[in-house]
């Protein structure tokens, strides 16, 4: 198995020819090069950098796959306090190597298609795509962590034990309860 390595992920490879040799690629992609995605976080600190591992190969079918792992660190936004909240995004994924979207359908369940020419891959595009899916959709500090702790806890009770327990007999229908059993 080859393995090549760089400072920063290259751009655009072959990834036919990285999977017909076991290739390994492993690099950085700085975080601000990729748009759709700095438009989606809250900010990204000067010089973060997204870590990619991409293992190149095929399955005992001849498809080709690529195998990553992803990481990279972020502000999101908080949705309680709207405040900048740290996050390290981490994603593993596999994708089907296809040039088609007749070859797309082809594929297993396991598998997600990952379109390209028929010579050349954008990894960077890739990677972008798969981050934007790791997105949390709300995300939240933890509630001891968030600046808005003190207004939550005026909308949002800690149920601790110094709460009175309702009884069975403040449920409203209780009522409809107690007329059910006195018919009969």
């Amino acid at each position: 198995m080859s393995k090549a390595s760089s400072a920063e992920l290259p751009k655009t490879v072959d990834p036919y020819r990285l999977a017909e040799q076991n290739t390994v690629l492993e690099g950085e992609i700085p975080l601000q090069a990729l748009s759709r995605f700095v438009d989606s976080v809250y900010g990204i600190e000067d010089g973060a950098v997204c870590r990619v591992k991409l293992s190149f190969s095929m399955d005992s079918e001849r498809r080709r796959m690529v195998a990553g792992e992803l990481e990279a660190p972020v502000l999101l936004e908080c949705q309680r306090c709207m405040g900048p909240m740290p996050k390290t995004l981490v994603s593993s994924f596999t994708l089907g190597l296809v040039t088609s979207d007749k070859q797309a359908q082809q594929l297993p369940r396991e598998l997600e298609p990952f379109l390209t020419d028929d010579f050349s891959a954008n990894l960077w595009s890739m990677t972008e795509d798969e981050l934007l899916l790791v997105l949390p959709p709300f995300p939240l500090h933890e509630r001891d962590e968030c600046p808005a702790r003190e207004e939550l806890e005026a909308f949002e009770p800690d149920h601790s034990d110094d709460e009175p327990v309702k009884k069975p007999e403040d449920n409203p229908f209780s009522v409809l309860a107690d007329l059910k059993t006195k018919k009969h």
